[in-house]
Order: structure tokens, then C-alpha cells, then sequence
């Protein structure tokens, strides 16, 4: 059958459906990945096909000092941002269902051309929803932007899904996502040459430090400094350090100092496998990819559901938040001194990855899509 997969074009929005999308193709199905032109890139790289939805669409509707906004009018703001490429790329969200006719349409949570598409045309829409936390905001706030498009296609309001998809583990599930479908992480972090030493026990215990894929291009420059001084001090202490930034982040905040094992982007999936504990700002797939891995994590949120990711964290046991304020050199140190003296997070830590471990395969929530799709058309 034919699947249709939307997103924002944003890694961290596309990057969880790519496992299930490389399921549905290895399991026999035809899979069309539609994102606006700037983003195709991105899709080809994963090795998926892509075709566009509109025309080169950024995500910049973001304060480099968001995290000090009261926490629901930064979610709605983005929110409104999301509701607006949904409105940019409906139209040939449209046109591609209409003309390719997929069995069905699975859009990440903050995608919304997709599942109104598929409510136009009978066709079942299923929504992946990564982070942990509801994110109402997302959603009031595109409905308000998309009041007008909705109108004119005789919709009332933004289309329910026909299936929701979960990918954290039942344990650290919040009430409104306990009836969720499961879907294992399986972490996918883009393109990058490995190294031999990612898979070699180092000779000290090995600390990676990552800001994921937006924050570092919000001008958060307020973490620089701090930040800077954590990274001497843990290369003072003769730990192996690793940063795992974009390239052009790494330019910036240099000069680095001596001694760090390396600096520069890698996928988490493989940096994490030797690391005695994880340093980052809590989006949703480092958080889980960490998780995997059973790696302890130090988590230092800065927007929307990125607080909650660490609230899991911690309610997992597998490690630590510190907020804004909290975030000075010597008490960032000494978490990360606690973190690794005490067997507690790892042994945490360790049992949520198996948790996550125990989740249905990408491959196995084909099956379920298949079923659904053999239902004849949505809202029949």
C-alpha cells in the first residue's frame, strides 16, 4: 500500500519517523515522505523519497530568549508558527493525496497539512507524538491559524487521528498518552562519518556534552559561558569529553580547550555506547536515545516540552535537571560528579532501556498500520 509520511521541517520532528518509515519499505509498501523544499534534503539523506509541499518554509518563529516567556505563551506562539506552514503546505498536501491516493497519511504531532489532507480525502491519518509531554498548545493554536482553510474545506476544527503512536515506555507515559499505541525508539540522528574510538572503552570515563539540533541556532548565547567553563573544568578533572555540536555552533563558541576528545556533530546513537553520562538540553530524542543506550543523563531544559523530558528523567531516576538559574559551572560539575559516583542512575537507567527494548518493533507497528488501512476509509 501506499503511506504517506508529513513533518515540519525540523530534524527533530522528522527524525523519529524515519525507523517506521524504513519499515513500511522494507515490509513491501510504498512510502512518499512530503516536506516543504528546503527540507528535501534532509528526506534524501535518510534514504527515503520526498516530494514537496510548498515552497522553502523556516521555522523562525522563536525568541533566542524563549525559555524565559511563560511556558504556555511560548507553546502557543509555536504552535501558531506550525498552524502556518500547515497553511503554506496545504495545498499540495492536497494535491499529493488526491493524485498518489495513499492508504494512509502518518504526520508527527506539530504537522498539520497532513492529517486535514487526509480527513478530505477518507484517508486514515495516524500521529506520531515524540516527547512526552500533551502539548494542547500546539494543537489550539494551529487550529486558530487554520480556522479560515478549515472552513473553506467544510471542517470545523482540526481532524482526531485514527491512531496515535508513543515511543517512551509505558512507565514514564503521561495520563494522556496511556492508551497509546507503542512504537520502540530507534534512534536515527542523520548522516555522519564514524570514528574508531566511538566504539573503544576510553581510558577515563567519557562525558559527551550535546545542545541537539535548534537550540544551538536560537542565539542562546546566554549558556555560552557557562557552558565553556563546565567543559574546562570537566577537561581539568581528566575526563574524556566529548561535544557533540554542529560544526558551525563549534566555530562559534571556540576557542575549545585542550584536551577534548572531539568537537563537531555526531549521531548520539553510537557517541553513547562507551559514555558514562550525557550532558544536553532535553529534546525528546536525545533524551530517549539516552534512555536506550542506558546512559545517566544531566539535563539543562530550555523550551516547551523539553521540561518535561527531564521530568521523565528524573522520574525514571536515570538523572538530573537543572533549570536556567541552576545552571552555573560548580553546580553543574558537581551533578556530574554525583551522576557518575553513584551506581543508582545507571542502574535506572539500565532499566528503562530494557523497557524500551521490550516496546513493538517499527516493523511489527507496520502490521497494526496494515490493519488499520484494511479498515476501509476513515470514518466508515
Amino acid at each position: 500500500m501506499r503511506i504517506l509520511f508529513t513533518t515540519e521541517p525540523l530534524p527533530g520532528h522528522f527524525f523519529p519517523l524515519v525507523p517506521l518509515a524504513w519499515a513500511a519499505r522494507a515490509s513491501g509498501h510504498d512510502v512518499l515522505v512530503a516536506v516543504p523544499d528546503n527540507f528535501a534534503d534532509t528526506v534524501l539523506r535518510a534514504g527515503l523519497p520526498a516530494v514537496s509541499s510548498g515552497p522553502p518554509t523556516e521555522f523562525l518563529d522563536l525568541s533566542p530568549n524563549g525559555s524565559d516567556r511563560p511556558d504556555g505563551l511560548l507553546r502557543h506562539a509555536h504552535g501558531r508558527m506550525f498552524g502556518r506552514i500547515g497553511s503554506v503546505t496545504l495545498p499540495a498536501t492536497m494535491s499529493i493525496v488526491e493524485r498518489w491516493q495513499p492508504r494512509l497519511v502518518v504526520h508527527e504531532r506539530a504537522e498539520f497539512a497532513g492529517p486535514v489532507a487526509a480527513a478530505r480525502h477518507g484517508t486514515h491519518s495516524v500521529d506520531l507524538r515524540w516527547g512526552v509531554a500533551d502539548l494542547a498548545e500546539y494543537r489550539t493554536a494551529a487550529a486558530e491559524v487554520l480556522g479560515h482553510d478549515l472552513a473553506e474545506l467544510g471542517m470545523d476544527g482540526l481532524p482526531e487521528p485514527d491512531l496515535m503512536l508513543a515511543s517512551w515506555p509505558p512507565s514514564l507515559r503521561l495520563p494522556h498518552a496511556t492508551d497509546h499505541v507503542g512504537l520502540r525508539h530507534v534512534s536515527y540522528g542523520g548522516t555522519a562519518r564514524l570514528r574508531r574510538w566511538m566504539f573503544e572503552p576510553g581510558a577515563r570515563p567519557r562525558i559527551c556534552l550535546t545542545l541537539g539540533t535548534l537550540v544551538p541556532k536560537l542565539g542562546l548565547d546566554l549558556l555560552r559561558e557557562e557552558l565553556m567553563s563546565v567543559v574546562r573544568e570537566l577537561v581539568r578533572l581528566d575526563f574524556e569529553l566529548v561535544v557533540a555540536i554542529d560544526d558551525q555552533t563549534a566555530a562559534a563558541w571556540g576557542p575549545w580547550p585542550a584536551g577534548i576528545r572531539h568537537v563537531g556533530w555526531l549521531p548520539m546513537v553510537q557517541v553513547l555506547n562507551r559514555c558514562a553520562l550525557l550532558i544536553h538540553h532535553g529534546g525528546q530524542g536525545t533524551t530517549l536515545t539516552a534512555l536506550a543506550a542506558g546512559v545517566p543523563q544531566l539535563v539543562l531544559p530550555q523550551f516547551d516540552d523539553q521540561f518535561e523530558n527531564a521530568d521523565a528523567v528524573v522520574k525514571a531516576g536515570a538523572g538530573i535537571r537543572l533549570l536556567r538559574p541552576e545552571i552555573v559551572p560548580h553546580t553543574v560539575v558537581g551533578h556530574c560528579l554525583r551522576i557518575l559516583e553513584t551506581a543508582e542512575f545507571t542502574d535506572a537507567a539500565s532499566l528503562v532501556a530494557r523497557e524500551i527494548a521490550a516496546q513493538p518493533s517499527p516493523l511489527e507497528v507496520v502490521g497494526t498500520l496494515e490493519d488499520l488501512a484494511g479498515q476501509g476509509q476513515a470514518g466508515t
